[in-house]
């Protein structure tokens, strides 16, 4: 079978890569620089030149595959919703037009929402225009990366975790690799009928509860500190991000508080294995 991938060098798709050569699978990536894939990977794929911003290179490069994970990037944009929106339209269009088997494509906890979730409500966009294809798609709406925690190492040396959503509030948290199973499992496995299905991780933890485990496995006491949502503009303001970017990313947290309540409930489907402890030593401490 022909599956084809996006952002193969992400911290989904490098796992979903990797499993898939392991499944004896020789994956088409769509790589918009194919000069980025290490070396290594060159015997065991087909890499395809494809700016997923450009709706005639994603129908070229999916044209006979017959499954697909997309994963929308960060696109240097003025309005992240509508790159999203842009974007979602264009793999709607190949998937109708390649006439794709099956698609999954990488959503978040919170596209449910529809409007008021920030950038995720572009990722809700991406849901509806899939849906209105007809096809067989799945939305994988993940909980937060573990991995999000390595973008502010400079905090967690001052012992601080910063932390937009209110600090006692219980999510669920999840290990990109663990996603990457989920997506390979589908991607592999003939289906005729999508949906959503979410990935939950092992527990859902609050910042509180992050900080505590954090403190155990890098042996450093770390706390968690709420960050006003105009002290977060402020500092995304400050690294030149324009008004729809800081609004894109302030939106994420302020949709996801006091009153939501995400649609699929955690069950054995949902729940992943891989634990934050494991996690932070493996990936986090190294960087400490």
């Amino acid at each position: 079978m022909t599956i084809a991938i996006t952002t193969p060098r992400g911290h989904v798709g490098s796992h979903v890569l990797r499993t898939l050569v392991a499944a004896g699978v020789r994956p088409r990536l769509l790589m918009r620089d194919p000069a980025l894939l290490d070396s290594a990977w060159h015997d065991h794929v087909d890499v395809v030149p494809c700016d997923q911003d450009d709706g005639d290179a994603v129908l070229a490069a999916t044209r006979g595959a017959e499954a697909l994970l997309w994963i929308s990037p960060s696109v240097p944009d003025a309005d992240p919703v509508a790159a999203h929106a842009r974007l979602g339209g264009h793999v709607a269009r190949a998937v109708t037009e390649n006439g794709i088997a099956r698609t999954v494509f990488l959503s978040s906890v919170g596209a449910e929402k529809r409007h008021g979730a920030g950038e995720i409500d572009g990722l809700a966009r991406t849901e509806e225009a899939l849906d209105a294809t007809g096809a067989p798609v799945l939305h994988l709406r993940a909980g937060y990366f573990f991995s999000n925690l390595a973008m502010d190492l400079d905090g967690l040396r001052e012992g601080v975790l910063r932390a937009a959503l209110a600090l006692d509030r219980p999510m669920p948290w999840v290990d990109p690799r663990d996603i990457a199973e989920v997506a390979a499992a589908r991607l592999l496995a003939p289906w005729s009928a999508g949906g959503v299905q979410a990935v939950h991780g092992p527990r859902d933890l609050s910042f509180a509860e992050v900080a505590e485990v954090l403190t155990d496995v890098l042996a450093r006491p770390v706390r968690a500190e709420r960050t006003p949502d105009d002290d977060l503009r402020a500092g995304l303001r400050a690294v030149g991000l324009g008004e729809a970017q800081v609004e894109a990313i302030v939106g994420m947290s302020a949709g996801l508080r006091e009153g939501f309540v995400a649609e699929q409930p955690r069950t054995v489907v949902t729940t992943t294995p891989s634990t934050l402890e494991g996690w932070a030593a493996a990936h986090l401490r190294p960087l400490l």
